[in-house]
């Protein structure tokens, strides 16, 4: 018996639609194109990824659901400065103009969102770790 015999084509196929990740879908792709029977080597090649790194892909799709075999693991990191609704606050606020809260300007900046979140919850972050965060929700001037 070889590896992947057991994972289903048609489910990793799905799985594939459905990635929320560009490396959960490459992750996918792998292990369809080992299923298809391209080597480990050759997909090192065509990757650019380690062979311990592809093995331990494949060996993911053998012992975890798919869904959960193309996925990261959580890893823990610094907890939140902010709590849960105080994030669904800045979501909230940053939906809207900031003249919505109080300020005189026509568009969210990340300076303007680090004034907003000192001001409402006494926690400050960096403009540029903002900028990262929030990239999509705020424009630069």
């Amino acid at each position: 018996m070889g590896k992947l015999d057991d994972v289903p084509t048609d489910r990793l196929r799905e799985e594939l639609a459905a990635a929320e990740s560009a490396k959960a879908a490459k992750r996918v792709m792998v292990a369809l194109a080992y299923k298809d029977g391209v080597s480990v080597t050759a997909l090192a090649d065509r990757y650019g990824i380690a062979t311990s790194t592809l093995y331990h892909w494949l060996d993911r799709f053998e012992q975890r659901p798919v869904d959960d075999a193309a996925s990261d693991d959580r890893r823990p990191g610094r907890p939140s400065k902010l709590a849960d609704e105080e994030r669904a606050a800045v979501e909230a606020a940053t939906a809207e103009p900031p003249t919505a809260v109080g300020y005189n300007v026509g568009k969210w900046s990340p300076e303007l969102l680090q004034q907003y979140i000192e001001e409402e919850f006494g926690t400050t972050y960096s403009a540029d770790y903002l900028r990262t965060r929030f990239d999509g929700w705020l424009e630069d001037d």
